[in-house]
This record gives structure tokens, sequence and C-alpha cells, in this order.
């Protein structure tokens, strides 16, 4: 393939190119030049496609740190093939995936299963080993012998590890290979039977509520297990305002430590929940908008590293029942950016998103970096921020978002990834 992009305002910070509009000529997959529009010094070689964006923007692909693709067991919710393809329209090229499998992602067999069916979709998808045998946080699983077979990582997903004792073998052990292990942080006594953020909005709705001293104390108690470890651990979507305080002053102090939060936090509060709909109903829950404000605060100021879709799709079955009973969950991935542009602040600016999205996630998985300079691979994102248009469905087998139907300022025109382009529809 052999592009000229032409006239494209490019937003990469890592990159020198960063805030200029450009021309840049790809061939086979690689970033062969680079030049300012306006200086006219590149010419179009003979067999060039010349690609007109002006109005445009350019960034690295998006990676994404935390996901369910539900294979293998729970098909019926997302597959490695739809999970991808939701991947693409949303602009992500990678993608780290939960082990809530059925069986669990537990031992190197499974992981194998998953950097098999990998090779044969359009993106790279990362497998998180288990952390612990089945989920159950009780005994470590094999986290040797699934890092040799390609596991990115190590968590249990959606559940907490309880035994601190347990959480403090684990941490030592990761240091022998620099494992990175993932911890959401919920208190599982604190948070029992809770269906949202405990707040007024709970109590006006009559439904029990999950206190943010639920995965405060944990963050707490977790990095007392590091600083006696001296290893690294990653909080993974974290959604209290005393939650990025924790962390911000623990960074401060030299821990080895990164976190995320999930898009529809940075969307959305509890208040979106006042008429019951399901599809707000997520792990962890939306807290209050004073959480929503230092959640955005610790993106500005780089408190928190990097911001995941949580892409959690689930059946209509599973969904469409009382609030009670639903599963929790948003099928973000297709819309994550999307989402982001329209609710961020003032204070927070683009290439900020794009640095928590494309950025970070890489360096904290330990991938290789994307940055558009000359010589790098052209893994891109093309999109323009002034392009009205509703979505009309998830990209994924399920359709739990309640933005379906909604009309989005933000428009990914189109992906370009290990030499392919994926124009948008």
């Amino acid at each position: 393939m052999k592009l000229r992009l032409s006239q494209v305002l490019i937003c990469d910070p890592a990159s020198g190119f960063n805030g200029k509009v450009c021309d840049l000529l790809l061939e086979g997959g690689i970033i062969q030049a680079i030049e300012p529009s306006a200086s006219e010094i590149i010419e179009t070689p003979k067999g060039y496609k010349v690609l007109s964006l002006k109005g445009k923007v350019l960034s690295p692909s998006f990676a994404d740190l935390r996901a369910d693709f539900s294979d293998p067991g729970f098909e019926y919710n997302e597959t490695i093939e739809s999970g991808s393809r939701a991947a693409l329209l949303g602009g992500f090229t990678e993608v780290a995936i939960l082990p809530s499998t059925l069986p669990t992602r537990d031992n190197k067999s499974a992981v194998a299963y998953i950097t098999g069916k990998s090779t044969q979709v359009p993106i790279q998808v990362h497998p998180y080993g288990a952390a612990t045998q089945g989920r159950e946080g009780k005994e470590m699983a094999e986290l040797y012998d699934m890092n040799l077979a390609g596991a990115i990582g190590f968590t249990d997903g959606n559940r907490a590890i309880s035994d601190a004792g347990l959480l403090l073998r684990i941490l030592q052990y990761n240091k022998i290979f620099d494992g990175l292990l993932l911890v959401l942080p919920n208190d599982l006594n604190l948070s029992a039977g809770g269906q949202m953020h405990e707040g007024k909005v709970s109590t006006l709705l009559g439904l029990k509520g999950i206190p943010a001293i639920a995965e405060e104390t944990v963050i707490s108690r977790d990095l007392e297990l590091l600083k006696y470890a001296e290893g690294k651990i990653h909080f993974s979507c974290i959604s209290t305002k005393g939650a990025v305080e924790i962390i911000r002053k623990a960074k401060r102090q030299g821990f080895q430590v990164t976190c995320d939060v999930a898009a529809a936090n940075l969307c959305f509060t509890e208040e979106a929940l006042i008429n019951y709909d399901s599809n707000f109903k997520v792990v962890p829950p939306l807290r209050s908008k004073l959480d929503q404000k230092a959640l955005w605060e610790g993106i500005a100021d780089g408190t928190i590293d990097a911001i995941c879709s949580n892409h959690q799709p689930q059946r209509i079955e599973n969904k469409a029942v009382e609030f009670e009973y639903a599963f929790p969950g948003m099928a973000t991935l297709s819309h994550t950016f999307q989402m982001l542009m329209e609710a961020k602040p003032a204070n927070v600016n683009l290439a900020q998103i794009i640095n928590a999205l494309s950025c970070q996630p890489r360096k904290i998985l330990n991938l290789p970096s994307i940055k558009i300079e000359v010589g790098a691979n052209a893994s891109l994102v093309c999109y323009h921020l002034n392009n009205s248009n509703t979505l009309l469905n998830t990209g994924s087998k399920s359709a739990n978002s309640p933005l379906i139907g909604k009309e989005l300022k933000t428009k990914i025109e189109w992906v370009i990834h290990n030499n392919q382009i994926y124009t948008q529809a």
C-alpha cells in the first residue's frame, strides 16, 4: 500500500510533529516521510494514492488495557472476531482481554488459545492470565508458565483478591520476570449486594449502594503490601476522588504504581441511573459529580495514566430485566474515543486524551511505542472532530450501550494497521 496523506493535523504528544499540519508518505506499512504541508517539499512518487485530509486529525492508533471478549464460554456476548471488529471501529489496534472466561484462562494452554486466535484477526489481542486459580482468590495461578505462553499480565478481572497474603506472594513472584498485576480495588465485605454508588441517588431509588471506601481501603492496603514487596502494581478502573488522592500521594513517594479509569466513569455519573437504565449498571459503579471531576483532574495532571474502554458486552437477556438482576457492563469499545470527546472538560485537551488512549497503555503493557515519525510503523487513526453522526450500533455482538441512537460530534474516518486501511462506514 502506497499512500500520501495530505494536509492532516497531527495529534501525537510523543511526536515532534505534534500540533502541525503535515503531509505523510506511507509505503509497506512504514512512514517514509513527513513534512509540514505548507513546505511542499514532499513530491508524490509515482504509484501513490493521495488522500486529502484537510480538517481532519491523525493520531497513533489506540491500545486498550481492559476489555472482555468472552471467548471461550460466553461467545453469545462476544467473540475474538466480533470484539476485534468493534475495536477497529473505535480506533483500537491492540486490546488486552480479561480472563473471565469459561474455563478460566489460568494456564498456559488457555493463553495459547488466545494468542493463536489473535493471528486470525486484524488487530493484536493480548491475553491476560488469571492471577489466581479459577479467579477464586485462593491459590496463585501458573503465572510464569502463562507469561512464557504470551500472557501480557495477570488479573482476576472484576473479582478482588481479598487475601492479603496471597496478593503479597503474587507481587513478590511477579518480580522474578517483571510481571504486571492488575487489580480492580473493591472490598467485597463493604460492597456485597451493592447495585450502584452509595449516595443520594441510591437512597432515592431504594437501591443498596457501593461506598467509595470499598475501593479506597483496598488501594491503601495494596500500597502497603507493594511497599513491603518492592514490586509494581496497576490499579484498574479507579472511580473515586479518594482513590485519585491516594494514588497521587503514592506516586509522589516513589511507589511503582500506575492506574487507569474506565471511560464510562469519566462520561457519566450516578444521576444517569435515575430511570433504572440497566445499561448504566457497570463495575465499578458510576460515582458522583465530585468523583467525576477528580477523575478528569487526575487525567489532566498525570495521576491517572490511562483510560480504558472497560468493554463488557452483555446479551439482551442479561440487561432487559429488573435492575437488581441485570448483569453489569457496557459495550464501549467502538465509541470510547467519541464518548470522551463529548464529555471532556475544558481543562483536558486532545493531546492528553490521545496520551491516555495510545501512549500510556502501551507503556504500561510493555508494548512497542507507536509514534508518528519517519521510519515508524504506520498504525494510525484518522478522525474528524466536528462531523456529527448518529451511533447506530456498538459494532459488537451485544448492544448494551446507552449511546445507541445518540448523536456524537466526533467521527473516526479510518484506521491504518499492518499495511491495511480500514474505512469506517
